[in-house]
């Protein structure tokens, strides 16, 4: 007790101070004032819209919210820890709303809701986190999709890193509709919407790992509107798949493998910027394996190909694309890249952890 017989709220008491100021404390994750007043002042700010705001534990989704009849339902999940927060051309925020998205989006499926769950670090400061909800907000309009559940943690001090955001996405696609990676066939063509590797070389230039300035921007971006549009005018879409972790080569064996066929790239046609591509040579990397973030792989049948190319040049974020490769038997799950040299060598997973943290 103090001299006027108050209690000391300070110490082992409640290691809280009573006002926090601008960084995250123990308090916002109690579920009690603070909390309500950190979702309101700061997460309603950005991301409020009348399902969320109600305050429920869950929403309720009938009527025009659900998928009309004809569809199914469409669901993906993906957790966020990139390293930094910021990088150059996105952050966390745009990366969970795009990455989760596109997830939804890779099965012809047009993405409507999101949830999102945000653990936070004591310390972390509130306007970082309000630059985070920001980007979110706009990724969200961006994409058309509504954030109608959400969930805040808090950890102590160094047992988290400042951020972490995994965002679950639901969306509908027609009920017939069979864009799978277990549906490239033979003599299918292989096309991929821009270059690549430019998202992981954005985030190691973030961290100060590349030893020269790049003006590489991160490729982070909702592909939905692209891939329906896409699966509009071209129905006999097999695969679709967003190459991020692991880049184009891993993306591309699993396909092979899920479809039990050979897949056959020609390196000569696959796009690279000079700025990645020095960037690999100087730090001795593959940028085969690299992430994306605002790419897609598309496989269809080979006579609708080259109008399927023309078509991805005249979208937005597919102005680059390049018809990279083709299916060229059945087999356990194979891929095979020719060489500038015309030489042909086996592609394998990516091993190992190449860049961690990079989504």
């Amino acid at each position: 007790m103090t001299e006027n017989n108050y209690p000391n709220l300070q110490g082992p008491v409640c290691p809280l101070p009573l006002q926090p100021g601008g960084q995250i404390v123990i308090g916002h994750g109690s579920g009690g004032g603070m909390t309500r007043d950190l979702i309101v002042n700061v997460f309603q700010k950005y991301l409020g819209n009348a399902i969320l705001n109600a305050g429920n534990d869950s929403a309720l989704l009938n009527g025009e919210l659900v998928a009309p009849p004809g569809y199914q339902l469409v669901v993906s999940t993906d957790a966020h820890v990139v390293f930094p927060l910021f990088f150059p051309g996105g952050d966390i925020g745009r990366l969970s709303v795009c990455g989760t998205v596109n997830d939804v989006a890779m099965l012809g499926a047009q993405p409507k809701y999101l949830t999102a769950s945000f653990i936070l670090e004591e310390g972390f400061a509130i306007d970082e986190l309000e630059k985070v909800l920001a980007s979110m907000r706009d990724a969200c309009a961006e994409a058309d999709v509504r954030i109608i559940a959400a969930d805040t943690k808090v950890t102590e001090r160094g047992k988290a890193d400042k951020l972490f955001i995994t965002t679950t996405g639901i969306g509908w696609a027609p009920a017939g509709r069979k864009i799978r990676g277990d549906q490239a066939q033979p003599g299918d063509a292989v096309l991929i919407s821009g270059a690549l590797g430019i998202h992981g070389i954005a985030v190691l230039q973030a961290r100060g790992n590349l030893g020269f300035q790049s003006d590489v921007q991160s490729d982070t971006a909702p592909l939905n509107h692209l891939t329906q549009a896409l699966c509009a005018a071209f129905p006999d879409v097999h695969v679709m798949r967003d190459p991020t972790r692991g880049g184009l080569a891993t993306t591309l064996v699993e396909i092979a493998q899920q479809s039990s066929v050979t897949i056959q790239l020609d390196e000569p046609e696959i796009p690279i910027d000079a700025s990645v591509r020095a960037a690999c040579d100087l730090l001795g990397l593959d940028p085969l394996y690299l992430a994306n973030e605002g790419k897609v792989i598309v496989i269809l049948p080979e006579e609708h190909a080259e109008d399927a190319l023309s078509f991805l040049r005249a979208q937005k974020y597919g102005e680059k694309a390049r018809r990279i490769g083709r299916v060229i038997a059945r087999s356990s799950g194979q891929l095979l890249l020719r060489t500038a040299l015309g030489t042909t060598r086996v592609l394998d997973m990516l091993a190992g952890e190449m860049l961690p943290r990079i989504c």
